[in-house]
Parts: structure tokens; C-alpha cells; sequence
């Protein structure tokens, strides 16, 4: 079986700090070039005609790379991810997930982080376009902005690379 070369490949700086995440294709160029180190092979063997390469789950930049945390940009869909698709005033898991205006625009509320959270249909059906405090439904945590951390950043591909998580942990 041909190796998926679009598959995730975890980035990470000469400090192991977590870059990002590239395809096979990308991070077997980077390591041909010697601009990067393999850390973890998590996929298997690659064979060419001269050689036979092993194909990269986790690699490390040779240089530092200076670069501020990226900042979440404030979407719907950045604030379903936040909420982990769980409706704030009944907890439970939504697959067509709705969003809230905890105070609504009409009130003054604002497209915020603090503001917005993930609802289901009926949830948001049944609060209306009242503030809280004149409904009987009470927030599962106060919404704020997502954290800055790699291990958010990255969790959605730890369902299929367990092997990524030590690497996410702590930055």
C-alpha cells in the first residue's frame, strides 16, 4: 500500500516547542535537505528505487524559529472548537451546534469571546433573545478566549496520533 503523503506531520522548533503541522510530503523535503531531524516514526518505511526512507510522525527543525503564538481568530467555528461542541446550558454534545449571544445583541452584547458560546437549538430557542438573569437556564463556565497552548491548538489530530501527545503537553 502507497504511503499517504498528505497525511500530518507535527512540527516542532529546535526547542521542541510545537511549530505546527506539515504534510509527509513537506517534512520528507525538509529532512532530505537536512533542515530537519526525524523524531518519531510513527507510519512505517518509504521505498525508492536507491533507498528506503522512513516516513515521519513527529520531526525537529534544525534552527530556531522565531515566531509569536498564533491567537485563535474569533469564528463560529473557533468557538464551537473552544466549546468542544457541547451546548453551555444543557451539556450536551451537538452535531448541528448553534451560537448564543449569553447577552444579546439587542442589549448591547457584543461579538466577543466573552459573549459567545456554543448552544443547541432548543437551548437557544428556550433563552430567546432574553439575558440570562430573566431566564431559569445557568452557563456551564464562563466563556473567555481559547488558551494559547499547543495542546489546544493541536487536539483534534490527537484522535488519530495518540503518539503526538507528549510533545503537546506543557507548551
Amino acid at each position: 500500500m502507497p504511503a499517504n503523503l498528505s497525511a500530518p506531520v507535527l512540527v516542532l522548533n529546535a526547542n521542541y516547542e510545537p511549530l505546527g503541522v506539515c504534510t509527509v510530503r513537506r517534512a520528507m523535503g525538509l529532512l532530505l535537505t537536512e533542515k530537519a531531524r526525524l523524531v518519531l516514526n510513527g507510519r512505517g518505511k518509504i521505498a525508492t528505487a536507491r533507498a528506503v526512507f522512513e516516513i515521519p510522525s513527529v520531526i525537529r527543525l534544525g534552527y530556531m524559529v522565531k515566531r509569536p503564538r498564533p491567537r485563535p481568530k474569533l469564528t463560529r467555528e473557533e468557538i464551537f472548537r473552544r466549546d468542544d461542541y457541547i451546548c453551555q446550558y444543557c451539556g450536551r454534545r451537538v452535531s448541528k451546534p448553534t451560537i448564543d449571544h449569553v447577552v444579546p445583541r439587542r442589549l448591547g452584547g457584543q461579538d466577543t469571546w466573552e459573549n459567545l458560546v456554543t448552544a443547541c437549538a432548543e437551548c437557544n430557542t428556550k433563552k430567546g433573545g432574553r439575558p440570562l438573569h430573566e431566564t431559569s437556564m445557568r452557563l456551564l463556565r464562563e466563556p473567555a478566549p481559547p488558551p494559547l497552548s499547543a495542546f489546544y491548538r493541536f487536539r483534534h489530530y490527537l484522535r488519530a496520533r495518540r503518539e503526538w501527545e507528549d510533545f503537546l503537553r506543557g507548551w
